[in-house]
């Protein structure tokens, strides 16, 4: 494993980028004055003319001035005259642009260390949210997964990470409560048959009086009860399977699935199998099929309806199970979704598990399609699965 970067790393990278910008910015400044100065330094003299036509430059005992007053006056001829006036300007002119750089160099080296000291104040600043983020997350595992990270500020990059972060805490936070209700429920599910078949395996065998009948009654409650476990765990190992995902994918007829599911029910319903294709598994599509059918006639009023519709919506296949049973309350119908869930509001058979729409909405999600649920007016649900695909629109009525 490579090792751990000091924690100014970062800090010392964005001072010397900071710098370095600098400093080749200010070397750039530098040059362009400097060529500048150059090209708009020239010579600058003056003289006099004596009256026979010779040329005069004033000196002192300091050299010569060109306009000067003069202590003596020398007569020079032009040719000399322009040589001297030349050599004076070049002089001067290298003075200059010599003087102009070494105060530029001194001022750019003044300004570089300048330039450090405060990249690293501000390198220091913009990385104290970060190390405040780091040190927050380093401290929430998976006890602790409600705190957020609540960066306050403007709203910039770090702000927008910082928030994106503490959805996905939300999020995690969300997903480990629901498994660890999920374990609790699954484990209760579990160990309360087994409890009731110790219970009455020990009642029987306490009971000096019991006979071949009662015993062999006994026996048929412990196997009744067995196959409620047996039931429990296939549909824990589906829904399991179905949050995993899809090993196969093939053509999956919904009309022929939904015949296929209903024949089981009687009186058998009218159905028109009519195509309505998608692609996935379908042994987990016929499961889907059946637990939104079984649920249906489940919960549902003495002689109520069942609806069951397969067709195209938008060029999308689509399923929608329906029934009139008893009043649903709007907010509760999201909640029915989530693992051994059982609404007071809903009638139904002792032996429910309440994993049969929580494995619908795994299914559905592992085939990548879009469910809903909506509570009818009348009473009773309405829950429709739209698939990835193209199907065409037939119906079959089941009335129980």
């Amino acid at each position: 494993m490579a090792a751990r970067l000091p924690r100014r790393t970062i800090r010392l990278r964005l001072t010397l980028l900071y710098g370095t910008l600098f400093v080749v910015a200010g070397a750039a400044l530098l040059a362009i004055t400097y060529a500048l100065a150059y090209g708009t330094l020239g010579p600058v003299t003056s003289g006099t003319v004596s009256s026979d036509g010779q040329f005069f430059i004033g000196t002192t005992s300091g050299g010569a001035i060109a306009g000067g007053p003069p202590d003596s006056q020398l007569a020079l001829t032009p040719n000399q005259l322009g040589q001297s006036l030349q050599a004076q300007a070049e002089a001067q002119r290298a003075a200059d642009l010599r003087q102009l750089l070494i105060v530029s160099l001194i001022a750019l080296l003044i300004m570089a260390a300048l330039s450090v000291a405060l990249g690293w104040l501000v390198a220091g600043r913009a990385l104290h949210p970060l190390r405040a983020m780091t040190g927050k997350a380093q401290q929430i595992s998976e006890v602790n997964l409600h705190e957020r990270l609540a960066v306050a500020g403007p709203n910039d990059e770090l702000k927008e990470l910082g928030d994106t972060f503490d959805g996905l805490l939300g999020r995690l936070d969300t997903a480990f409560a629901a498994q660890k209700r999920f374990v609790a429920n699954a484990s209760h599910e579990l160990r309360t048959p087994l409890t009731l078949q110790r219970a009455m395996l020990e009642v029987a065998l306490a009971d000096p009086a019991a006979d071949t009948d009662s015993l062999r009654a006994v026996c048929h409650r412990v196997l009744a009860t067995g196959e409620a476990q047996e039931r429990m765990i296939e549909a824990l190992l589906t829904l399991a399977r179905s949050q995993r995902g899809l090993d196969l994918r093939q053509p999956v007829d919904l009309a022929t699935v939904v015949t296929d599911v209903l024949t089981t029910y009687r009186p058998g319903p009218a159905v028109t199998a009519e195509p309505a294709r998608t692609v996935g598994d379908r042994r987990l599509v016929e499961r889907l099929v059946a637990n939104l059918v079984d649920n249906a006639v489940h919960h549902n009023v003495p002689d109520g309806w069942v609806t069951v519709h397969t067709g195209t919506v938008h060029g999308r296949p689509m399923l929608r199970v329906a029934n009139g049973g008893p009043m649903i309350p709007v907010h509760r119908v999201g909640a029915l979704f989530q693992p051994f869930l059982r609404l007071s509001e809903r009638t139904g058979n002792a032996d429910g598990h309440g994993l049969g729409l929580s494995i619908v909405a795994a299914i559905a999600n592992a085939h990548g399609a879009d469910i809903a649920a909506t509570a009818n007016p009348t009473g009773g649900l309405t829950v429709t699965v739209t698939f990835p695909a193209i199907g065409v629109l037939h119906s079959a009525v089941l009335v129980r």
